[in-house]
């Protein structure tokens, strides 16, 4: 990599640059209040000026002079993902997103208050990606290759007080290639974008010459464990490491109190030692606490502060630092799941990524905030924060909400950048080891931290999805990387279990490498259903996994399907999902996460289970659903504006807040006049009215879900109300749905399509079969490929026609109120000859087609033709029976109309 190193030249890009105003706001954080007379912190977050070069070639060391744009800090030049369906109401689209990755330039001038004069000076990066590298006032100072983590530069050398600063940051996020600017820096890939920019604060930081260590991996420098808590005692392990930049050895005393929230101190700490000059030194201790209030969770997320102080020999405050922490103890047993002081405690939770639509990868505490919240008032007690390290606002409200995180490194699917790599290249495995120190200091403290996690599906080995990249030629083992990346997090933080996400064992794939037995527990990324298989067989799965290590702690880390908000079914089951395409309706996504927690609900096994994806997230190598690089997987949509109904679902069975919602509100105009209507509630019981019609109460609904067959809809608006009975009082939700008068009595099924296609008149999925299975004379495309559309001869609805129902028998059974109907049957023959397919079709018993042979009737394969009769319907229902003499039966359309409209 061109490294820039000239003064002159930095010099030279500072008189082309904008003059940026000086900054003298100073903030303090909540976990500095001790600190603020002896330290200070100084936002660096308006004033910037950026520069997108793009490519990370020559000219990144070039930044045009007129392309400098005023920004403010945290800034992120990405904007990635965009929705299709109501593009009006979004933020993104096709013409504001942006995917540039490369190299881009920030520049400030910043004037520190004369005052501090003889203080050190740290500037400080919450994180910069994918690499930093950064000057101040013409000097070098370093940089970092973490994306994620926080890190700190001493600037004391070269900084100006009193007058103005001049500040660059060149940051590159660069997709790593082997001999690029970033080929060490992991992710090497996966199935998210990685942005680039000062996506998250920036400060200086000024303390005196002898200091609580700024410089030990971005983290505090202050560490505290509870390394036990019994008879009615806590033992709470310290560690203080301790800088002097003087030019003299200092002896000093440290002070650590423990104090409870009225600001009383619990347990005390003191010790004395000689700092040598320019040296670091740590100091060990513990803290006893007698009849300790615990941290425990949801149910009681009680926070002490960890307050240090150090003091020179004649008692002057040097430094002081603030921590939160909350006293616990955690175990993970492989038979009972997650234990938090001693008690079983199930955890249930969401994955989660950093972005959303309207920041991206620059959100705000505020947008994190309501990250957290949404998720809360789902009820979520758990979050595991993938694939890469969080920042320190969502670790500081899972603190103080008591939510249990699972933090992890950016190790993702690969390991290597070349193709005939057999194992980890060094810069790679200390990229690794730097991203899992910054990890484990910087979040030691947090009590919300339950977990450390090494890597996310490294074992995908020859299966990788070409979607990641193409399957390795040579298969690497990832083995000896993760051997080495548990015995570091262990000599960092002993006490916390190290764990790992896999998605491949057990599944049938060949030459998967063996991960599991690097750690202490694993994550299990599973999506039966949705890739493969069906959902009721990931329970024998689990089973298998558990015999396999009966003695190893398991979780369910990921799980999940495609959920388009605004993409409505009749029928979940009515025909094929796409995983990698456009169809991935909001109706199946919730039975997809209905079927998933039948089977999980009751495992006492698991240490936890987390969805994925608490949100719709951006992810270049999607092109489903209703969005473009968007991953749907999301219980709410990217912009956070959309809790999709399976998230109901979830609060009625996670949460003990009172829950009704009724399911399809965004599926307004209706295509059929009957339908099921399904409401999650959780309460006792649960009353439904339509139009003001009663249609009666049904008590405890099974997972939480009532549902109300075949129910009856009026031309016009519907008005649809459901009332929970609960002890506390009713809960009520209500949605309006609308039937066309051209959808009122007719039957217009689009037979083997999940979602209907779109013709001159509105057909619905399909529905009311019995029976069958769905199939399409289209070659559906991979991911990110286009299908391949059938031409099919005879028809102005060849989108309709082209998808079928097939097989020896099966019927409709369709709801038509009593009446006269003319009933038309389209049929489109995808590959057969003539005599190869034969079948009879009756309607409520009556033969209405005999020994029929559709490639002898349209005279060509993929040549559309249609039958029509009338019958007469008595009971309010219509039955066609389809049953093959030869071969299978098809139907491709479903007409039912009421003979005189």
């Amino acid at each position: 990599m061109r490294m820039m190193t000239s003064m002159a030249l930095v010099l030279a890009l500072a008189a082309t640059s904008h003059a940026s105003p000086s900054l003298a706001r100073d903030a303090v954080s909540s976990s500095d209040q001790a600190s603020e007379h002896v330290r200070t912190r100084m936002a660096l977050a308006d004033g910037w000026q950026f520069n997108l070069v793009g490519e990370a070639g020559p000219a990144a060391h070039d930044p045009k002079p007129e392309n400098w744009k005023p920004v403010s800090v945290p800034h992120s030049w990405n904007r990635v993902g965009y929705y299709l369906s109501d593009p009006e109401t979004h933020v993104n689209s096709a013409e504001t997103v942006n995917k540039t990755q490369g190299v881009g330039w920030y520049q400030l001038t910043f004037t520190p208050a004369a005052a501090n004069a003889g203080k050190r000076a740290f500037l400080e990066f919450d994180a910069a990606s994918r690499t930093a590298e950064v000057w101040l006032n013409g000097v070098r100072l370093g940089e970092h290759r973490n994306p994620f983590g926080r890190f700190r530069l001493d600037a004391s050398s070269v900084i100006r007080f009193g007058e103005p600063n001049s500040l660059y940051v060149k940051v590159d996020n660069t997709q790593p290639r082997l001999g690029n600017s970033t080929e060490d820096v992991l992710p090497m890939t996966g199935d998210f974008f990685v942005r680039g920019g000062l996506y998250r604060p920036v400060s200086l930081v000024m303390t005196n010459p002898v200091h609580i260590d700024m410089l030990d991996h971005g983290g505090p420098g202050i560490y505290a464990a509870t390394r036990s808590v019994e008879s009615g005692r806590a033992t709470i392990d310290l560690l203080a490491r301790l800088r002097n930049d003087s030019a003299s050895a200092q002896p000093v005393t440290i002070d650590a109190q423990l104090l409870d929230h009225r600001g009383k101190a619990v347990a005390t700490w003191r010790e004395t030692a000689q700092l040598a000059a320019g040296a670091v030194r740590e100091m060990r201790g513990a803290l006893v606490v007698a009849n300790p209030h615990l941290w425990n969770g949801t149910a009681d997320p009680y926070l002490h502060t960890l307050r240090f102080e150090m003091r020179s020999a004649t008692g002057e405050l040097l430094d002081a630092l603030d921590q939160p922490f909350g006293i616990r103890t955690l175990r993970l047993d492989p038979k009972e799941g997650f234990f938090l002081n001693g008690k079983r405690t199930p955890l249930v939770g969401v994955g989660l990524h950093q972005d959303n639509e309207a920041a991206d990868w620059a959100m705000t505490p505020k947008d994190v905030a309501e990250t957290v919240d949404i998720m809360r008032d789902m009820g979520a007690n758990s979050l595991r924060l993938a694939h890469y390290q969080h920042g320190q606002p969502i670790h500081d409200l899972a603190d103080r909400y008591g939510l249990i995180l699972w933090d992890e490194i950016a190790l993702v699917t690969a390991w290597t950048n070349a193709r005939d790599q057999t194992e980890a290249p060094a810069g790679i495995r200390e990229n690794a080891r730097m991203q899992l120190q910054d990890l484990i200091k910087q979040n030691y403290n947090h009590a919300s931290v339950a977990v450390w996690g090494i890597a996310n599906e490294v074992d995908f080995g020859p299966g990788r999805p070409d979607f990641l990249g193409r399957p390795p030629e040579v298969l690497a083992n990832p083995r000896p990387l993760l051997d080495e990346l548990n015995a570091l997090a262990k000599s960092v933080d002993p006490l916390r279990p190290v764990v790992l996400a896999q998605c491949c064992e057990g599944r049938g794939m060949p030459d998967v490498p063996p991960v599991a037995e690097s750690v202490d527990a694993v994550g299990a990324n599973r999506y039966y259903g949705w890739y493969y298989g069906e959902p009721d067989q990931l329970g024998a799965h689990l089973d298998e996994l558990r015999a396999k290590r009966p003695d190893q702690p398991i979780s369910i880390s990921e799980i999940g399907a495609g959920g388009a908000a605004n993409m409505a079914s009749d029928n979940p089951l009515g025909g094929p999902i796409e995983s990698a395409g456009r169809t991935q309706p909001e109706a199946f996504f919730s039975w997809y996460h209905e079927q998933s927690w039948k089977v999980l609900k009751d495992r006492r096994d698991l240490w936890g289970i987390w969805l994925w994806n608490g949100f719709d997230f951006g992810s270049t190598v999607r092109r489903e659903g209703d969005a473009q690089d968007i991953n749907t997987k999301g219980i709410v949509t990217y912009d956070r504006k959309i809790r999709k109904d399976i998230f109901y679902f979830y609060r009625a069975n996670w949460s003990d807040k009172p829950t009704v919602h009724i399911n399809g509100r965004r599926y307004v105009d209706r295509a059929y006049p009957v339908t099921d209507i399904r409401v999650y509630s959780n309460a006792p019981e649960t009353l439904l009215t339509v139009n003001g019609r009663t249609l009666g109460g049904l008590k405890d609904c099974p997972d939480s879900v009532c549902v109300w067959p075949a129910v009856r809809l009026k031309q016009g608006g519907n008005v649809i109300e459901a009332r929970g009975v609960f002890p506390s009082g009713p809960v009520m939700d209500r949605i309006d749905w609308t039937v066309a008068p051209a959808q009122a009595r007719s039957f217009r099924i689009d037979s083997g399509a999940l979602v209907a296609a779109r013709a001159h008149v509105k057909f619905g999925s399909d529905e009311f079969f019995v029976g069958g299975t769905a199939g399409t004379t289209d070659q559906p495309g991979g991911r990110g490929r286009q299908a391949v559309l059938a031409e099919i001869s005879g028809t102005d609805r060849r989108d309709v026609v082209a998808s079928f129902r097939q097989g020896k028998a099966f019927q409709y059974r369709i709801p038509a109120a009593d009446g006269r109907y003319r009933v038309t049957l389209s049929f489109v023959e995808p590959d057969k000859g003539v005599g190869e397919r034969r079948f009879s079709v009756t309607a409520n018993g009556r033969p209405v087609l005999q020994a029929y042979d559709i490639r002898a009737q349209a005279g060509a394969v993929r040549a559309a033709v249609r039958e029509t009769f009338e019958v007469d319907v008595t009971g309010q229902m219509l039955t066609l029976q389809f049953k093959a003499s030869v071969g299978e039966a098809l139907v491709s359309a479903i007409e039912v109309e009421p003979v005189g409209n």
